[in-house]
């Protein structure tokens, strides 16, 4: 967080499985004097953060608890089930969640998806994170469903993951605390993720130099007017119909007179 004694910087917060590169590259083009600090942090725990003030803005799963909170939906992620390379659902590219019923479902205390019903059949003990589930995943104990990033985060040679088509799907948000008036630094980032121009009126935004006014270009005189047509040209000579060639209508040069 800043204050008026601080130079000015900005702590973003993110939950596993969230790639926040792309926004982070466009904050330090926009703001190169604002330092941008990331700070990772479990989904249960980001609430906390937040309204503890231990991050101006973070990336959070949802749902959260929305109290002192404001949040911004962003998109809704693929859910995925890990499985071991050699399973036999690896022959399938899509999976329901009545395929399961005779796995053991892995079930991590840091789950994020929201479940009606648990499928499949339950473990003996919870792991304590996704982590673990996938370390039990590869020792052969169950199966895991979790969010697409989280399986890719936690890719291994010996697994693989398919679609599971009717299962909750987490949905990733932008998350702030709530005030009267919202930070300048968060109205930056809030625009920056919803894309919004540089000039646009909103944020902190550097704005570009107006250009100079184009100068006029001088009104062009108008030809004077005689009071009759002007006299036609003889095709031959140059000289005006009815009137005698001269030298210089001509072109050529008279011989000198001797003296």
């Amino acid at each position: 967080m800043t204050d008026s004694r601080t130079p000015p910087s900005f702590q973003l917060a993110y939950v596993p499985g969230v790639t926040p590169t792309k926004w982070v590259r466009i904050w330090k083009e926009r703001l190169p004097d604002v330092p941008l600090t990331l700070v990772q942090v479990a989904p249960a725990e980001a609430p906390a953060l937040l309204r503890g003030g231990g991050a101006d803005a973070g990336f959070v799963r949802l749902p959260i608890d929305r109290t002192d909170l404001s949040a911004i939906p962003l998109y809704t992620e693929t859910t995925v089930v890990v499985i071991p390379k050699d399973h036999l659902m690896a022959a399938s590219e899509e999976l329901s969640i009545e395929e399961l019923a005779d796995d053991i479902v892995l079930h991590p205390l840091d789950d994020t998806l929201e479940w009606e019903q648990l499928p499949g059949k339950a473990a003996l003990q919870r792991p304590e994170t996704t982590a673990d589930a996938i370390e039990l995943v590869a020792a052969g104990i169950g199966v895991l469903v979790v969010p697409q990033s989280l399986a890719r985060l936690h890719h291994r040679k010996d697994l693989t993951y398919r679609t599971l088509v009717d299962a909750p799907e987490s949905r990733v948000a932008l998350s702030w605390p709530e005030a009267d008036e919202t930070p300048e630094l968060v109205e930056e980032f809030i625009g920056i993720v919803r894309g919004r121009t540089v000039n646009s009126s909103r944020g902190r935004g550097r704005t570009q130099p107006e250009p100079e006014p184009k100068k006029a270009k001088p009104a062009r005189k108008p030809a004077p007017r005689s009071g009759g047509k002007p006299a036609a040209k003889n095709p031959r000579s140059g000289a005006p119909k009815g009137g005698k060639a001269t030298a210089k209508s001509t072109g050529k040069r008279g011989k000198p007179r001797g003296r």
